[in-house]
Formats: C-alpha cells, sequence, structure tokens
C-alpha cells in the first residue's frame, strides 16, 4: 500500500532579504580589500615580542575548538546521511526523506565547495606574510598573486564553513518548526563567528576570509532548500484558507 507524504507549505520567502543581505555584505567585502581592516585586525592577534599569533600553539584553539569541534560536526553529518538513507526503508523517517535529502546536500556542498577554491585562489594565510615574520608577500584577494613556491590555501575559511554550514539546519526547519529554526540559525551563526576568531587569533584566516565563507554557506544551504523543499502555496491554497478563516 502507498502513502502519499503530505508536505507543510512553505513560509513566505522575502529574496530581496535571503539574497540581498549576503549579496550587499559580499559588495562590502569587495570594498574592504581597498582598506587595511584585515590587517589591523590580525595585528590585534599578533605579539611581535615572540613574533607569532597568540593562539598559534594554543591547545583549546588548536586540539579542542578545531580539531574535536571539526570532529562533532563531521559525526552529525555522518548521522544525517545515515537519516537519510534510513527515510527510504524506516517508516518513521520517511515523511522527512526531503528534509533529510536537504540536509545532506546543504552540508555537503557547504564543506566541498572549499578546497577547491583555496586551490584557485591562492590566497596566503597571515601566519606566512612578512608583516608576522612568514616569507609571503601579502595580495589582495581580487589581485594577481606574487610568485612563491608556496601558494596560499586560505580562502575561504575551512574551519568558519564547519560552523556555518549549519545554516543548513535553519532552511530544513523553516517550514515544520520556525521557532526551532530560528534557534538553529542563531546557533549555526555562534559557532561560525567562534571558529572563524579562534582561527583569527592562530593566524590562519583574515577577518574577511571567514566573512566570506559564511556568504557562501547562506547562499548554498538557501539554494538547496529553494530546490529541494520550497513549496509556496498556490492561489487556491490561498483562497480555501481566507474561505475557512471568514467561515
Amino acid at each position: 500500500m502507498s502513502s502519499t507524504v503530505v508536505r507543510p507549505a512553505s513560509r513566505p520567502l522575502n529574496l530581496w532579504v535571503y539574497l540581498g543581505v549576503p549579496v550587499i555584505a559580499a559588495i562590502i567585502l569587495v570594498l574592504l580589500e581597498l582598506t587595511s581592516l584585515d590587517m589591523d585586525l590580525a595585528r590585534l592577534f599578533y605579539d611581535p615580542t615572540v613574533g607569532d599569533f597568540i593562539g598559534r600553539h594554543s591547545y583549546f584553539l588548536e586540539t579542542i575548538l578545531h580539531t574535536r569541534a571539526k570532529q562533532v560536526v563531521i559525526g552529525f553529518s555522518v548521522l544525517s546521511i545515515l537519516g537519510f538513507i534510513g527515510s527510504f526503508f524506516i517508516d518513521r523517517l520517511k515523511p522527512l526523506k526531503r528534509e533529510l535529502g536537504c540536509l545532506v546536500l546543504s552540508l555537503g556542498l557547504a564543506t566541498s565547495f572549499v578546497t577547491p577554491m583555496k586551490a584557485v585562489t591562492a590566497v596566503q594565510c597571515p601566519w606566512s606574510l612578512e608583516q608576522f615574520g612568514g616569507h609571503e608577500t601579502y595580495s589582495e584577494l581580487l589581485s594577481p598573486r606574487p610568485h612563491t613556491d608556496k601558494p596560499g590555501r586560505c580562502w575561504p575559511g575551512g574551519h568558519a564553513a564547519t560552523g556555518f554550514t549549519l545554516f543548513a539546519l535553519f532552511f530544513v526547519l523553516r517550514d515544520r518548526r520556525p521557532r526551532l529554526a530560528r534557534v538553529a540559525f542563531a546557533f549555526a551563526f555562534a559557532l561560525g563567528t567562534v571558529f572563524s576568531i579562534g582561527r583569527m587569533m592562530q593566524g590562519a584566516h583574515f577577518f574577511s576570509h571567514n566573512v566570506w565563507t559564511a556568504v557562501f554557506c547562506w547562499l548554498i544551504c538557501l539554494g538547496s532548500y529553494y530546490w529541494i523543499l520550497y513549496r509556496p502555496t498556490s492561489r487556491s491554497e490561498d483562497a480555501a484558507k481566507a474561505q475557512s478563516v471568514s467561515v
């Protein structure tokens, strides 16, 4: 016997906000290339007396906040994959098949885009630059890279993506559990921010690297949601709702 899964209609999606805010953020980031903000913020975490970043060898930042935290998010991703596979066989999970599929796709895309982009852009990490005790020459994101035997692999921020990829939870929960979705958004934003600051303290990334990562992760999760889950109400459904309210 086959059963039809009825999914809730999606809440209104204001693309001027959902797309407009990240686009404006991207424009601001491009304009910030004309300033010294990245360098100024990096200097806050650099100790010239020891010639290194204050968090470079921190056990908490490297082992707990970087390695262990990443492993937790990877574990969550594995559980999501198992849940999606299970939704084909387990009755309780079958109504959530599309949501779990969207979650897996979002998590996968929002983390897998980082490594190829690092290789293509070849942006140096702060700890590799001459200004911070390294040997490499600084160049803006949109500028040609100086010749080097060791191309950078620091844009966008990989660890920031580990946190910001959880924007996927916001979109997956958006139509079924809107209040919980807002909590998920706050959690993903806070986690990505903490991861970003931790890596800045270690000299692994500039401020803009991490904000770019947040923009990309948001757009990827938004696109996955729009493609897989977004189901706006039709005019007939709206009319039916209005009629039921009037009655």
